[in-house]
């Protein structure tokens, strides 16, 4: 999967709407859905639609786009709260992933610059805006993959978890991103995805990008990575992350933290692949990270049928955060970043 012709291309734009591959939908239907207002692009950014922190923050700059294109405000001070409000709005849909409010930032950036002239000429601004923000995305996950696939061995099995392939991104995805550029490289890899409980991420998504592009793999049960380690099975371990805190600990899908002791344990490389947009140096460790929490059903009636007993108690958080001191390297898209990750993550900040 080198060619850009051959990329999922999870966000679009169409003409007003941003257009969506339905993800809830994956494996069995490859559904687009056209959100035409602020309240259709918060609905697909929660109910995990659209999801991975770098897909969210282009969704959301042209969910902001779309939820202003109908406006018939006469001025730009008029329109620019529209803006203001939209963005406030669509900054509530999911706490942990900061590429969320980063691209929202960049978005209110434009809608407040002097430059503006008129509201069409704002319109047209912000769109110009969203569109840099997906073809850089773009563009950095290649490079996270170029960077990542310089420490891959030919035959080398790899690990991952959750999916931060194109479906969480532009299109080329960021851990998976390295498992495709060695795979074009000739390296003969193959992977290990962990199934990605309550929701499934690794076993519907996951497999689906690496089947589609050729990489061998096979999906296990989230609580068999100890033994596939323990058997050496795994050589090295990729995963993504939604926020990187400035010391380095990452926080990723639930699960994410016992997939790095384990790999520590049996003495694997466990890197974390993420563009730079996903480091928020404001914090200064992962204890910070605010940690999502999703709907209890999720976990009792997981894709509609009922798995544990009504009224029992649920604990549903969607991240944990790794802490730095199991991370072997942080691959951004400006490079393989070494410990101690608040001296090394300063070049990207």
């Amino acid at each position: 999967m080198s060619s850009n012709d051959d990329l999922i291309r999870p966000v679009q734009w169409a003409d007003g709407a941003t257009r969506l591959l339905d993800q809830t939908l994956l494996p069995g239907e490859t559904t687009y859905k056209d959100c035409r207002t602020a309240e259709e692009v918060w609905e697909a950014i929660y109910a995990l639609r659209v999801r991975g922190a770098p897909a969210i923050g282009v969704a959301a700059a042209y969910g902001l786009v779309t939820s202003v294109w109908p406006s018939a405000a006469a001025s730009p001070a008029d329109l620019l709260a529209e803006v203001e409000a939209a963005a406030d709005y669509l900054a509530t849909s999911r706490p942990t992933a900061v590429n969320l409010f980063w691209a929202l930032d960049r978005m209110r950036g434009i809608a407040r610059s002097s430059a503006v002239a008129s509201a069409q000429d704002m319109k047209a601004a912000l769109l110009d805006e969203a569109h840099a923000i997906y073809h850089e995305d773009d563009a950095l996950c290649h490079a996270i993959g170029e960077h990542g696939a310089s420490l891959v061995a030919d035959g080398e099995t790899l690990l991952t978890h959750c999916n931060a392939g194109g479906l969480a991104t532009s299109g080329y995805g960021t851990a998976l991103a390295v498992m495709f550029s060695a795979h074009a490289l000739g390296k003969g890899i193959s992977v290990y995805v962990d199934e990605t409980r309550p929701l499934l991420q690794g076993a519907r998504l996951t497999t689906w990008e690496l089947m589609r592009a050729g990489i061998p793999c096979t999906l296990i049960s989230d609580n068999a990575a100890a033994h596939v380690f323990a058997q050496g099975r795994v050589q090295r371990v990729v995963v993504g992350s939604d926020r990187i805190a400035a010391n380095g600990d990452a926080a990723n899908k639930i699960g994410t933290y016992g997939v790095a002791v384990l790999a520590r344990e049996h003495g694997i490389p466990f890197h974390v692949a993420a563009p730079t947009s996903t480091l928020d140096m404001s914090l200064a460790h992962g204890g910070l990270i605010p940690i999502e929490e999703r709907a209890a059903e999720e976990v009792t009636e997981g894709f509609g049928r009922r798995t544990a007993p009504d009224g029992v108690d649920v604990y549903a958080p969607a991240f944990d955060v790794t802490p730095a001191k199991y991370i072997t390297s942080i691959i951004t898209e400006r490079g393989v970043h070494l410990p101690p990750f608040t001296e090394s993550l300063k070049t990207d900040a």
